[in-house]
């Protein structure tokens, strides 16, 4: 087997693993709210209150999330703290772009940033 076509399969599995995360409205609600929450993290329950998600319903979101490697966990005590992976995200992105423009640079398409250091 080729070792460039497996590598490929694998980007295709995790890419799909990904965008299936993300493809559910009030995940993709839960992931945005992440992504705007403080570089540190926003806690569960503060998703919930903001999101008016019931915890259940919201762990569960948070569990696929983090299973597709969107989201990473941090324990502090009791508390967890979710946090956007945007490095994944940007990764995300490029797989979906990167044959566009004919194989050219694009000059055209936007580029996931952060200005925060730790972001």
């Amino acid at each position: 087997m080729n070792i460039k076509l497996s590598t490929a399969a694998m980007e295709e599995d995790w890419a799909v693993t990904a965008l299936a995360a993300l493809a559910q409205s009030s995940r993709l609600r839960v992931f945005r709210a992440i992504v705007g929450a403080s570089p540190d993290g926003v806690q569960p329950g503060q998703l919930a209150l903001a999101l008016e998600v019931p915890a259940n319903t919201l762990s569960f979101h948070l569990k696929e999330l983090h299973h597709a490697g969107l989201v990473s966990v941090r324990r502090e005590g009791r508390f967890l703290h979710y946090r956007a992976d945007m490095a994944v995200m940007q990764s995300l992105v490029g797989f979906l772009t990167a044959h566009c423009c004919g194989g050219l640079p694009c000059t055209d398409m936007p580029s996931v940033t952060c200005e925060v250091s730790n972001c």
